[in-house]
């Protein structure tokens, strides 16, 4: 167990080394700071991470006195855990041998931003990499390196934020302090904090619930795991809202459509009688997901498809591209698609956080 925390410590250091702006040699001491409007930086130097080679939709700006090629990521990561870190090759970890496949993630390169001074910040609200890597490491094997998506890590957790004054949608809140890898640095945090809409002011929900019941999904941690997940969230639902169920597997098939949200036992029994066989047409069920979406539209609320899967798709609209366009194609509708993840060993981690990206929904792992 003491193995596993030190893993773990290492990569929630390497996280903030790769996703928090580490700042120059300036004599600045911690400072926290809270503001609502967009701000300016008035270092005279600074060096940021170029967006334009990578896979990964953030951009972090480092701002430094010292050359870009004096920060060594390797060195820092040791220094930060000090006596605690952990050799992630060490023969005792084992990498672990699935089918399981991830987008390859390139390091973004260093800029000088005194010719190059804007640097693009994603919001990005996905953390199933967090819930992926704790879920490997409680396995005992090491992470694969490209399931780790720092800002996915961070977002995981809840900030003691501010929340926005006055009709603002958002707060933005800032952190300096000095670096614990490297006295001559400073690290910042940016952290941003939506508006709270209490729930009684929530517009009513259109919830179509599409669930793979392919083979694949046929163990402990995928298909009885998904089952009470839906149903914990249908206990949230009110009569304004309305809940469908689509299934997928050799073929697709409507199991409920326009049920009231009130009504628990009629969804929750529909979703204890469901079984897993077959193979995965996944395009097919998004597609008929999505008509019955536009059938129960409910103008001004939350239209939303659920796609909960393992992330096989290998029947009909199957390649990442036909997917990608056909989702791109559908939010112009305003309804939009959240990804969930289940289970281990297959999970195809690329298509699931593409398409929620591109649905402009969120993706979480279970």
């Amino acid at each position: 167990m003491k193995e596993k925390k030190r893993i773990l410590t290492i990569i929630l250091c390497a996280a903030l080394i790769l996703n928090l702006a580490a700042c120059g040699t300036s004599d600045m001491n911690n400072d926290t700071e809270t503001t609502y409007v967009e701000g300016k930086d008035s270092s005279d130097k600074a060096y940021a991470r170029d967006d334009s080679d990578s896979s990964v939709g953030d951009s972090i700006s480092y701002e430094s006195d010292s050359k870009a090629s004096d920060i060594n990521t390797s060195a820092q990561t040791n220094q930060c855990c000090d006596e605690e870190y952990y050799d992630l090759t060490d023969e005792s970890i084992s990498i672990e041998n699935s089918n399981e496949r991830y987008a390859q993630i390139s390091e973004n390169k260093m800029v000088d931003t005194t010719r190059e001074d804007t640097s693009t910040f994603s919001i990005d609200v996905d953390t199933a990499s967090y819930s992926n890597i704790r879920r490997m490491l409680g396995d005992g094997y090491e992470p694969n390196p490209d399931a780790v998506r720092i800002e996915e890590m961070i977002n995981y957790f809840d900030y003691d934020l501010p929340e926005p004054e006055g009709d603002l949608p958002f707060s933005i809140t800032t952190s300096t302090t000095p670096c614990p890898w490297n006295e001559e640095n400073l690290v910042t945090m940016i952290g941003m904090k939506g508006m709270e809409i209490p729930v009684k002011d929530l517009p009513p929900s259109n919830i179509v619930m599409l669930i793979d019941v392919s083979g694949s999904m046929n163990s402990a941690d995928k298909l009885p795991l998904l089952k009470d997940a839906f149903k914990n969230l249908v206990e949230n639902f009110t009569s304004q809202d309305k809940v469908s169920l689509v299934v997928y597997a050799g073929a697709a098939g409507v199991v409920l459509e326009g049920e009231d949200g009130d009504n628990y036992r009629k969804i929750a029994r529909a979703l204890d009688d469901l079984s897993a066989g077959g193979s995965t047409a996944g395009g097919q069920g998004i597609e008929l997901a999505y008509s019955i979406a536009k059938d129960y539209f409910i103008e001004g609320g939350n239209n939303r498809v659920i796609l909960a899967t393992d992330g096989d798709f290998n029947v009909g609209l199957s390649s990442v591209d036909e997917l990608q366009n056909f989702i791109e194609e559908k939010r112009e509708d305003d309804i939009f698609l959240s990804v969930i993840g289940f289970g281990t060993g297959n999970i195809k981690d690329d298509t699931m956080e593409t398409l929620a990206d591109k649905g402009n929904g969120n993706y979480a792992y279970i």
